[in-house]
């Protein structure tokens, strides 16, 4: 049967803070942080059943805290991923938003959710077990309209699959977009690179990338560029092929456009990512359109992680599960508006096996 328990983890802006950790009677063991609603660790068991922590993040709460980058494990939002020009129009009227990176809203600004404290319930289902955060963030948070109360359910039953169930509501028209950002490393994080990592995406098409790492509109097809992950092949030796997309974000760092009929939100599988010397695999399912595929290319040796040494890039994969990228400038993508009296609902499962 799946256990819940919580210890103290430390204190944030003169709260106290517990960890929460989730175990299913497969062998997952899962520690969520209030801070940023935050995957801290998952400790999954590989073929011969040995545990290693296949998320990389940090040891202690103080370090989530410090750190501005990069959103190991968060929720990020409002608005996860890229918004150009850190600005968009909506009915009308046009909202500047908290630049972060450039003159580019990143994964919600300076401030976004990932820097922010969740308050916390725990619950129980049948077979399952899992905590509740919730925040409301108010109206302007970061330039973005609408008072928006948010909620994300982690639910880890005894299949060993961790359940994310995302929900919001707002009092005026807005946008969101919310996702996990864990980066995975099948081998334990710590243990160096993820190149040998066979991935799988279902997804025929991608949305190409300009210069300062903004979708340019364009839906394009995988076939033909390192981004064709429809049968599964080595991460590694994909990213460093010389291919102009590869060369904007020193790696893949793009949004995948997941194979389904418009329109359709139903809970499909996405994305496999296995190791082969460990057997562990990662199965992802989601109801979103898009998946943004992206190697840590951005890690660069100055962060030590969990297991004490550092973290270098391709040392983990992210799949963030997502709308697109700069939606709120592009009529043509998928919709991220939210309107009062309508729900953002959005469910993406980790499913791990070895």
């Amino acid at each position: 049967m799946a256990t819940v328990s919580r210890e103290f983890a430390g204190e944030v802006e003169g709260q106290a803070v517990d960890r929460f950790t989730l175990e299913s009677d497969g062998g997952l063991r899962v520690k969520i942080l209030p801070w940023g609603a935050t995957i801290q660790s998952v400790w999954a068991p590989d073929r011969a059943g040995r545990l290693a922590n296949v998320a990389l993040g940090f040891a202690d709460l103080a370090s989530y805290v410090d750190r501005n980058l990069p959103f190991f494990g968060c929720v990020a939002g409002r608005f996860a991923n890229r918004i150009a020009g850190a600005a968009f129009t909506l009915d009308g009227q046009t909202y500047h938003l908290a630049a972060n990176a450039g003159d580019t809203t990143l994964h919600g600004g300076l401030r976004g959710f990932d820097k922010r404290l969740w308050a916390v319930e725990l619950f129980r289902e049948a077979g399952a077990v899992g905590v509740r955060l919730r925040r409301v963030s108010p109206d302007s948070e970061e330039g973005f309209p609408g008072t928006l109360t948010a909620e994300v359910r982690y639910t880890l039953d005894d299949e060993n699959r961790l359940r994310i169930d995302y929900q919001a509501e707002t009092d005026r028209p807005t946008v969101v977009n919310l996702t996990n950002h864990s980066y995975w490393n099948l081998a334990g994080e710590g243990e160096g690179t993820a190149d040998d990592h066979l991935l799988q995406v279902n997804a025929s098409h991608y949305t190409p990338l300009d210069a300062s790492q903004i979708p340019t509109g364009e839906i394009a097809p995988v076939a033909g560029t390192p981004l064709d992950f429809r049968q599964p092949a080595p991460f590694g030796a994909r990213a460093r092929q010389d291919h102009p997309q590869l060369l904007l974000g020193l790696g893949i760092d793009h949004n995948f456009v997941l194979d389904r009929e418009p329109g359709d939100a139903s809970l499909r599988e996405t994305a496999i990512l296995r190791d082969p010397a460990s057997g562990r695999t990662l199965t992802v399912l989601t109801t979103e359109p898009g998946m943004q595929v992206y190697g840590g290319n951005f890690l660069t040796g100055d962060l030590v992680g969990t297991s004490g040494r550092t973290y270098r890039q391709g040392d983990g994969i992210a799949l963030e599960t997502q709308r697109f990228p700069n939606s709120p400038n592009q009529p043509e993508f998928p919709s991220s508006v939210l309107r009062p009296g309508e729900f953002y609902r959005s469910t993406t499962i980790f499913a791990f096996s070895a």
